[in-house]
């Protein structure tokens, strides 16, 4: 059964390079990815049950919402309390990466990522 990967980022290029470095994930139907450009509009559909996931790999610096409130918002619901998430940011500061660590977050990946890294990453969380 395909896992559901969503990538929320406010930069299209990066979801694109994303989406190229899961490419082979994406074309053997390993993974469905799903991508937002707006993370509150991601929540209200989390929220409003429209939307689930396998996993999440979120970015930090987005206009419309921190990724780190995002993931404290989403951890806080029961239906995705268990829910991985993956951060991917240019943030490496072990101040903002222990925050990262108390909401709950799975991982932490620094951009620019390399494919393979994340590739890897992906396949051990969701087991494929």
């Amino acid at each position: 059964m395909k896992k559901r990967v969503i990538i929320v980022d406010d930069s299209k290029a990066v979801i694109a390079t994303a989406e190229l470095a899961l490419e082979e994930m994406i074309s053997s139907r390993a993974i469905e990815f799903i991508s937002y450009l707006n993370p509150a509009q991601l929540l209200e559909a989390l929220q409003n049950g429209s939307e689930n996931f396998d996993l999440l790999i979120s970015d930090v610096n987005m206009p419309q919402m921190n990724g780190l409130d995002l993931s404290r918002a989403i951890k806080a619901d029961e239906r995705y309390k268990t829910k991985p998430i993956i951060i991917l940011t240019t943030e490496s500061s072990n101040e903002i990466k222990m925050m990262g660590k108390e909401i709950g977050v799975t991982g932490w990946m620094v951009k620019p990522f390399s494919d393979e890294k994340l590739v890897k990453s992906l396949k051990m969380i969701l087991g494929i």
